[in-house]
């Protein structure tokens, strides 16, 4: 669930996010021009309700499209917006935006995908044109009729809500839910989507809304930081910490405080007492901004005040800052010693920041879609080993995009970058947010075979460390005699289940004496969370998690089934099971990739009767 808010909140901040500029110029005409603002302007300020009907909204909601259905989608969530606007009755539709944006993308992808291969040649700009303009006109209507007063309505239950929460004087709880949304990134979805609208509201009657202050505040997060400047034990931390107060506190990028929040959750106590002191605060002294603080640095808190309450307001901030630090000072200071260092809560940021943006990790490298072979030029040797994984991945992963680049010029979209050893530090400046694969040599290396197995496969080889380990000088004779040898060939076997088949290559390991009997369930239960067929007819069972000791050695069989094993919708005719210590598999592993190039050799693997061809092919 976490993970799920996570992405869910990156997503809706990604709305917004490209859009501040807009916010902010928005922000700086309400308070420059509005009656009470400081230079009062009856004309210019008229530019202010244009800006914060139309623009914002059609801004995040073209945004948001694009997200989903690129450019198409972009023009179908403006246009879908529109409707929205329109049947609100002049409200605010910065909710309904971040909804009608990424479902109009999507109504678009799907069209697209459908008719992907069905498009008469010489209407192409016909269809796509009009089916822009006549699937955008229908979101237009469902979102005037449907989405604009629903999200009218759940505005007016919103509004009702805080106004009780206020008359009953208990609007500052609203920080215990705020402060640890920052963590899940889902602040700038409540600040714009939520807080922003209903502040609408309430500075139209009174000039000013404490709404605007209740995610913004950057003095609880000064607090955290000055604690551990002060407090903390770790020579980094310590060190790191007075430029994180300066890119938090001037700069408004609240996220540098997360690793800090990260090391010792126990510390976000301490902005949220300091966030209810000062919601409190501001609501005895009938303290608000004109317009919203974004970002949320001491700049845009203070210059969205009113003239009478600037004081007032960095009044707020110190106080929240005060007992944010006060808090946190003794919890850092008892738990120092027991707390993850700031590289690791660092890295756990940017893998929570990579999931919610739907990026790969380490963890879960399955789900990448863009691979990019990188080497100095990006014309030779990258090219060739582009096009050799492209074709022996086609197969197995056609969702996956295999392409070749200089290493300065990786795209951002880029999931996974491989990269020859002396350019992987080019390759990190260039492409942080990609999973970095060193390789040797592009056209014949262990980590491109292992790559290929994690992404046929869902996961890992799960090997156990072998006593001796091999050097790169003696890399090439790490293959063993044994590692595959005749008894361990079954060839013309009936046709049975998948489990019967998986379960007949572990015993044959077991026979052999690859393993023990306890890795045969492992490979069962490896089967079960992703499947271990890999395409064109071969499938590669293998265990997950087992004890220490159950591999005694490396082995691969081969159970051929000319009739084919049933897995799931596919057949396998070739059982390939595997049980990998140290790094001895990886050749033939790598022969058998090789072979899923040559359809002709794979074919006659599935029905020869010759051991000793089949041998030849893998181990020579």
């Amino acid at each position: 669930m976490k993970n799920a808010l996570q992405r869910f909140g990156k997503f809706l901040s990604a709305m917004v996010m490209p859009n501040i500029g807009a916010f902010i110029a928005w922000g700086f005409i309400t308070a420059l021009f509005i009656a009470d603002g400081w230079l009062p302007n009856e004309q210019l300020a008229s530019i202010q309700p244009y800006m914060l009907n139309y623009l914002l909204p059609i801004l995040i909601a073209a945004t948001g499209g694009r997200m989903v259905g690129k450019d198409r989608g972009m023009v179908m969530g403006a246009i879908a917006i529109m409707g929205c606007i329109a049947g609100a009755e002049g409200q605010t539709m910065l909710m309904a935006a971040m909804f009608m944006g990424p479902f109009a993308g999507w109504v678009i992808k799907k069209f697209d995908q459908l008719m992907e291969g069905h498009m008469p040649a010489g209407f192409e700009m016909l269809i796509n044109n009009f089916s822009v303009g006549i699937l955008g006109m229908i979101l237009a209507i469902f979102g005037y009729y449907l989405i604009g007063p629903l999200m009218q309505g759940i505005l007016a239950v919103l509004t009702a809500g805080v106004n009780i929460l206020i008359s009953h004087g208990l609007l500052p709880l609203v920080a215990i839910f705020v402060e640890p949304a920052k963590v899940l990134f889902l602040n700038n979805a409540i600040n714009h989507g939520i807080f922003t609208p209903i502040g609408i509201e309430q500075a139209a009657e009174t000039g000013r809304s404490i709404m605007y202050m209740l995610e913004a505040n950057p003095g609880p997060g000064l607090g955290v930081l000055l604690a551990y400047w002060v407090f903390s034990q770790d020579k980094a931390t310590k060190d790191s910490a007075p430029g994180s107060i300066i890119i938090h506190f001037f700069g408004g990028i609240h996220e540098i405080y997360f690793p800090y929040i990260l090391m010792n959750p126990i510390v976000i106590i301490a902005p949220i007492v300091g966030n209810i002191c000062a919601i409190t605060f501001y609501s005895i002294t009938g303290c608000g901004l004109q317009g919203p603080a974004s970002p949320g640095s001491i700049i845009a808190f203070l210059s969205m005040a009113p003239r009478d309450a600037i004081f007032t307001t960095l009044l707020g901030v110190v106080l929240a800052a005060g007992v944010s630090f006060a808090i946190a000072g003794p919890i850092i200071k008892l738990t120092s010693s027991k707390v993850k260092s700031l590289e690791e809560a660092q890295d756990q940021v940017s893998d929570m920041k990579a999931q919610a943006k739907g990026l790969i990790t380490d963890q879960n490298i399955f789900a990448a879609k863009k691979i990019v072979f990188a080497c100095d030029a990006g014309m030779g040797s990258s090219a060739m080993g582009a096009t050799k994984f492209r074709n022996r991945l086609k197969a197995v992963r056609p969702d996956i995009t295999v392409t070749n680049t200089s290493v300065d010029n990786i795209p951002a979209d880029c999931d996974i970058a491989v990269v020859q050893t002396v350019l992987q530090e080019r390759a990190k400046t260039c492409a942080p947010q990609a999973i970095l694969v060193t390789i040797k040599n592009f056209l014949a290396d262990p980590a491109l075979d292992e790559l290929f197995f994690q992404l046929s496969t869902g996961d890992a080889l799960v090997t156990e460390t072998s006593d001796q380990t091999a050097t790169e000088d003696n890399s090439s004779s790490l293959f063993a005699s044994d590692v595959l040898i005749e008894e361990g060939i079954l060839l013309n076997q009936t046709s049975v289940t998948k489990e019967e088949a998986i379960t007949a290559a572990g015993e044959l390991l077991v026979k052999l004496g690859y393993v023990t009997p306890d890795y045969v369930p492992a490979m069962l239960e490896r089967e079960k969370i992703v499947t271990t067929y890999i395409g064109m007819g071969l499938a590669i069972p293998h265990g997950t998690t087992h004890g220490d000791g159950t591999i005694k050695k490396t082995g691969i069989v081969l159970l051929q089934y000319p009739q084919g094993v049933s897995f799931g919708e596919e057949k396998a005719e070739l059982v390939i099971g595997i049980a990998g210590k140290g790094g001895e598999h990886m050749e033939v592993l790598s022969k058998v990739c090789t072979a899923l190039e040559d359809e002709s050799v794979l074919e006659k693997m599935k029905t020869t009767t010759d051991k000793q061809w089949i041998l030849d092919i893998l181990t020579k």
